[in-house]
């Protein structure tokens, strides 16, 4: 090993967390090594939410081209140049990129550290740098953020094909004629709806008895709907046994009670969820306990099981969205710089899938509600009875609200629908208020928006005589 180099603190990953995280801290006056392998930004900026939402847009825009007619507009026929798409990517993750290198490298006490980082002992970790060599680094504080990658199924025959994922799909530069899916989740069903309107034929392989197994089967049924109206194939309860590429032509041997024994196409992308990048760390040196699928584990204030030794983002096992690990690092920065007493305990996380419609999500679904006794009420209406989206003819879809039938206060919310995601914050912000749903039914919100339509969601509900009163009493 190399002389070690000493710091007050040493980040291991340069994501959404990870680099805001070692910027403040060094802001404040603290020497900080941030290391990172291969692009600052994490998974976020460079192969997640920047890239894949810049695709959707331009498939959106395919869509709704060929919708023209319907809003008495002639338009000719719509093609996509998938080269064109993939540059428009390539240019806005380049930029966000860039802007986060930039801002790291102004710090004049932060060192960022180009190369694979592994544990020595608990307080030290040597560094593989890019451009050869080693170096060895010491803190008293150490900060894991280094993310999840593609996790690839035993399936007989993958390994000799040549399969995409997450990352490599967006590097096509033409559209396939039929992209097979494996996989029904978030990732999935983005990409599946995306390449249908770059105009490929699309089969979505999965397990569950219906897509996105963790949400309600009512919405879920509703989002499979939607998707099978834009063409898409969707196999549930189909398992994926084995799997061939002869001559460019991919054949998929499938196991359900409703799929054929096989199917063909001409690209295959593989999204059957994530794992973490723990493999490569030599935790044990460390001594930071993992789960059994290599998540670190954490405590509630992202504390290993290593003195010293945290965790932030994906890598612990909890939700794998960008603001969560944003705060993450919210939450130590409160400790470390604030000397607060912020935790991740009973932290309201929301979400957003960004098929078209999207579908938000914050707080407890109907069946997790009823799972743990609560007596409930359910608000529900289809986007049909939606003033604004009648107006702009994106009546697809339904908004579903979980209410605590003795305090009238929203326990969760699913929006799918035009926007779904902002929608879905105005009712996340109602439930980070404690308002009571009878506030939202009676609120004089701006005509004609989509939130107005909150005041009808909630029309038809006995609400009692507490209903207008104010969440402080």
């Amino acid at each position: 090993m190399t002389d070690p180099v000493s710091y007050d603190l040493i980040v291991i990953g340069a994501g959404q967390g990870g680099g805001p995280l070692a910027g403040t801290v060094a802001e404040a006056g603290h020497d900080v090594a941030l290391l990172e392998r291969r692009h600052v930004g994490g998974t976020c900026v460079n192969r997640g939410c920047t890239p894949t939402k810049t695709m959707i847009a331009s498939a959106r825009v395919a869509h709704l081209a060929r919708r023209a007619g319907d809003y008495g507009v002639e338009t000719g026929d719509v093609s996509v140049d998938l080269e064109t798409v993939r540059q428009r990517k390539r240019d806005i993750v380049e930029s966000f990129r860039s802007g986060s290198r930039s801002s790291i490298e102004a710090k004049d006490t932060l060192d960022l550290i180009e190369g694979d980082g592994r544990f020595v002992d608990t307080n030290t970790v040597e560094v593989a740098l890019n451009d050869g060599g080693t170096r060895t680094l010491t803190a008293d504080r150490i900060v894991l953020n280094t993310g999840t990658r593609p996790a690839i199924p035993p399936i007989d025959g993958l390994d000799a094909v040549d399969f995409l994922t997450s990352t490599s799909i967006m590097e096509l530069g033409a559209v396939p004629g039929h992209l097979l899916i494996l996989g029904g989740g978030y990732i999935g069903l983005e990409f599946g709806q995306m390449f249908r309107r770059f105009g490929a034929e699309v089969t979505i392989i999965d397990r569950g008895a219906h897509i996105l197994s963790r949400e309600d089967a009512d919405v879920a049924e509703a989002l499979e709907g939607i998707l099978r109206e834009d063409g898409i194939r969707l196999l549930n309860e189909t398992s994926m046994t084995a799997v061939e590429e002869t001559d460019g032509t991919i054949t998929a041997h499938l196991d359900g009670d409703d799929a054929p024994s096989h199917i063909m196409g001409n690209e295959l992308l593989v999204a059957a969820g994530r794992r973490p990048n723990t493999d490569t760390l030599h935790l044990s040196a460390a001594g930071v306990e993992t789960t059994e699928r290599g998540h670190v584990q954490v405590d509630a204030r992202l504390a290993t099981t290593a003195d010293g030794v945290f965790a932030i983002g994906d890598v612990t096992g909890g939700p794998a969205f960008t603001h969560v690990s944003y705060d993450d690092y919210r939450v130590l920065q409160d400790h470390w710089l604030h000397g607060g007493d912020r935790t991740t305990e009973d932290r309201l996380i929301a979400y957003t899938l960004f098929t078209d419609p999207q579908l938000g999500r914050v707080g407890l679904t109907e069946e997790q509600a009823h799972s743990r006794g609560l007596d409930v009420t359910v608000a529900q209406m289809p986007m049909t009875r939606v003033a604004r989206a009648l107006e702009v003819d994106e009546t697809r879809g339904l908004m579903k609200t979980v209410i605590d039938s003795t305090t009238n206060r929203l326990l969760g919310a699913a929006v799918l629908g035009i926007e779904g995601g902002e929608v879905m914050s105005v009712l996340q912000t109602a439930m980070m208020g404690d308002l009571p749903v009878g506030r939202l039914r009676a609120a004089p919100f701006a005509h004609p928006t989509l939130a107005e339509s909150l005041n009808n969601l909630f029309a038809g509900l006995d609400l009692g005589p507490a209903a207008e009163r104010r969440a402080d009493g």
